[in-house]
C-alpha cells in the first residue's frame, strides 16, 4: 500500500520502533530524519501497530494547519482499514469538538491528531498507548508540563528534522533512544541556498522565475508587522502572480482557506510569517524567499527551507538580510551553517552545529536551554542516578555541577572533527569527566586521532579542567560580568579565611564581604585562571593535611 519505495532507513527505524513497543518498558525514542524523508510514514506504521494492539494513539503537532494535513495523510493511508481517525483543533466547532471528546473517552476514536488542544483537561482517553510528538520544541513551557502527564506510562515517539540541542543531547547520550533516517527519497535534489543583502530585484527575479515555470513561492518574514506591505511589493514587482497572505492573527477559517488554495494551486505566492515552517506539504512550491533571515533560529530557517524542493524540481532558498552590519556573530554562523549544509540529509548536522553555536559552556555547565527542569543534562543524569540509589536504599551523596559563564568560544570545529557523531561523543565524554587525569587521557586521544588542537579545542579542554577545579573549591558558578570575574561559593566550600587572606594580600583575589570572590585575572586568559584556581586547591589540600596530622598527634 505504501506508494513509494521504502528506504533502508525507514525499514530500520520501523523495526527499532516495533521492538521498543513490544518491550516491557515504555518507548522513549527520537526519530530524526530530514524534511520529506518519510518520518510521517514510519509514525503511521507505529500508530497502526498500537491500534491493532487495541490501544489509542494521540499525535501532537505545533500548528492547526499541520494537524489538518496529517489528518488527511492518515485518513488516506488507512482508508482500507477499520481505523477511526479524528482531528481536534480550533478549526472544529465547539459542538464538533465535544462529539470527538465523547467518542475518545468511550474508545470509539483510535487515532486523534491535534494541537495543544489535546493537552486540555477535558481530553480523556479510554486506553492511550502511543503519543507521537512532532517538533516538540515548537510547544511552550506550560504545554510541555502538560505533556508530561499525557506521556506517563505510554510509548512516546518524537519526530524532528533538526531536534533542539536538549532533545538531541538526550538522544545521543543514551537517555532517549534514537533512530536516524539519512537516505533521501529517489530523485530528490538538494535545495540551492543563497544568502544575500535584501533587494527588490532579487525578490522579483526569484518569484518571477518560479511563477513562469508553473511553481509556487513562499515569501516569509519573521513578524506580522509589515507583512501587508511586503505582499504589496510582491504584487507590484510581479503583477501576473496571484498573491495571498498568511499569519497566526488571521481568523481560523480564513487562514485555512488561504492555505488550502495555496496547496491546490489557486495562489502562486504565499506571503507569510514562519507559521508555514512545520510540515506543510506543497510539492509544487519550489522557491523560498526569507526577508530578515538573521532574526530566525537555525532550526526555523532549516524547516522553512524544507518546505521547498520536495518534488523532483530544483528548489531555491534565498535568505535575505539588511547587511552584514545587522548580523550578530551567532546570526552569521547560523546562516553560514545553512550554506555549508545545503546537501540532502543535513538536518542532524545542523542540529549538532546549533548545539555548538548556542555554546559548549552550556554543555559543561548546568544550563540546558531552559528545560530538563532547568538543571542541565549532566545534573539531570546525576539526579536520576541519585533517585535510583534512593530506591535501592543506598546512601546518596549530593554534588552539584558548577556553572561557567566566561563568554569563550570553546568547541571542536568542523574542519578539525568532521564526523558529527564522533564529535558529540567527545563532547559527552568531556562533560562527564570527573578527574583531571580523564581529561588528560582524552585530550591525548583527540590529538592522536585528529592532530594538534586548534585554539577553540584547547579552550574547550581548559574550560573542562576549570570546571573541575571550581567544583573542588565548592564553587557554585564562575561568571564574567562587566565588573570582573566572580566565583560564587556554596556554604560547604573548603576555602577558609586562612586560605583566602594570603591570596587577597598578594592581589590574586578581592574579598567583597563574604561572597562572591572577585578573581583578579583576565577571564580571557584561561591559563592564568587555571593557575590561580590550582593554587587555591593546593592551599586547601595543604590545610587539610595539617588538620589531619594535628588530629593524629
Amino acid at each position: 500500500e505504501f506508494p513509494f519505495e521504502e528506504t533502508p532507513d525507514q525499514e530500520k527505524a520501523t523495526q527499532e520502533i516495533k521492538a521498543d513497543m513490544e518491550a516491557p518498558h515504555p518507548m522513549d525514542r527520537l526519530l530524526c530524519g530530514d524534511v520529506g524523508y518519510g518520518k510521517t510514514e514510519v509514525a503511521m506504521r507505529a500508530a497502526f501497530k498500537a491500534v491493532m494492539d487495541g490501544k489509542q494513539v494521540a499525535m501532537l503537532v505545533p500548528t492547526t494547519i499541520l494537524a489538518e494535513q496529517h489528518y488527511e495523510t492518515f485518513t488516506q493511508r488507512f482508508k482500507n482499514h477499520p481505523v477511526n481517525i479524528e482531528v481536534l483543533s480550533r478549526f472544529k466547532t465547539r459542538k464538533e469538538q465535544q462529539e470527538i471528546l465523547d467518542r475518545l473517552t468511550k474508545g470509539d476514536v483510535d487515532i486523534v491528531i491535534g494541537t495543544h488542544r489535546l493537552l486540555s483537561k477535558d481530553v480523556k482517553f479510554q486506553d492511550l498507548g502511543l503519543v507521537i510528538i512532532d517538533e516538540e520544541h515548537r510547544f511552550g513551557v506550560r504545554q510541555k508540563d502538560k505533556m508530561k502527564k499525557l506521556k506517563k506510562g505510554v510509548d512516546v515517539l518524537y519526530l524532528s528534522a533538526t531536534p533542539i540541542p536538549r532533545t538531541l543531547h538526550l538522544a545521543l547520550s543514551g537517555i532517549r533512544q534514537m533512530s536516524i533516517m539519512e537516505t533521501p527519497p529517489q530523485g530528490r535534489k538538494p535545495v540551492k541556498t543563497y544568502i544575500s543583502r535584501w533587494s527588490p530585484s532579487i525578490l522579483k527575479r526569484a518569484v518571477l522565475r518560479e511563477v513562469l515555470r508553473g511553481g509556487r513561492v513562499f515569501v516569509v518574514q519573521p513578524r506580522v508587522e509589515g507583512l501587508e506591505k511586503l505582499a504589496e511589493t510582491v504584487k507590484r514587482l510581479v503583477p501576473q502572480a496571484r498573491v495571498a497572505m498568511a499569519h497566526g492573527q488571521m481568523k481560523e477559517r480564513e487562514l485555512e482557506e488561504v492555505m488550502y488554495h495555496f496547496m491546490k494551486g489557486k495562489i502562486d505566492v504565499l506571503v507569510s510569517t514562519p507559521i508555514v515552517e512545520s510540515g506543510l506539504d506543497v510539492p509544487m512550491a519550489n522557491t523560498l524567499v526569507v526577508k530578515e533571515a538573521h532574526q530566525l533560529g537555525l532550526s526555523q530557517l532549516y524547516q522553512l527551507r524544507g518546505r521547498v524542493g520536495r518534488d523532483r524540481e530544483m528548489g531555491y532558498a534565498y535568505f535575505l538580510i539588511p547587511g552584514r552590519e545587522a548580523l550578530t556573530a551567532d546570526g552569521e554562523r547560523r546562516l553560514q551553517a545553512l550554506r555549508e549544509f545545503a546537501q540532502l540529509g543535513s538536518g542532524l548536522k545542523l542540529a549538532l552545529r546549533d548545539m555548538e553555536i548556542r555554546g559548549v559552556g552550556n554543555l559543561l555547565g548546568t544550563q540546558q536551554w531552559g528545560h530538563v527542569s532547568q538543571v542541565g543534562f549532566t545534573l539531570y543524569c546525576q539526579m536520576l542516578e541519585e533517585t535510583v540509589q534512593k530506591l535501592q536504599g543506598k546512601e546518596v551523596k549530593h554534588e552539584k555541577e558548577p556553572q561557567l559563564e566566561l563568554a569563550q568560544e570553546a568547541l571542536l570545529p568542523p574542519e578539525y572533527v568532521g564526523n558529527e557523531k564522533v564529535k558529540i561523543s567527545l563532547y559527552k565524554r568531556i562533560a562527564q569527566a570527573q578527574e583531571e587525569d580523564e581529561l588528560v587521557v582524552l585530550e591525548s586521544e583527540v590529538r592522536d586521532r585528529f592532530g594538534p588542537l586548534p585554539p577553540s579545542a584547547r579552550r574547550l579542554f581548559a574550560l573542562a579542567r576549570i570546571k573541575l577545579l571550581v567544583k573542588d573549591l565548592g564553587g557554585e558558578k564562575l561568571i564574567k560580568s562587566p565588573k570582573g570575574l566572580f566565583l560564587y561559593l556554596t556554604p560547604s566550600t573548603p576555602l577558609t579565611w586562612n586560605i583566602l587572606s594570603p591570596l587577597a594580600k598578594k592581589g590574586f583575589i578581592k574579598l567583597q564581604g563574604e561572597y562572591p570572590l572577585r578573581l583578579m585575572v583576565d577571564s580571557q586568559d584561561l591559563e592564568a585562571l587555571e593557575k590561580l584556581l590550582k593554587e587555591m586547591r593546593e592551599s586547601v589540600s595543604f590545610e587539610q593535611t595539617i588538620k589531619e596530622e594535628g588530629v593524629k598527634v
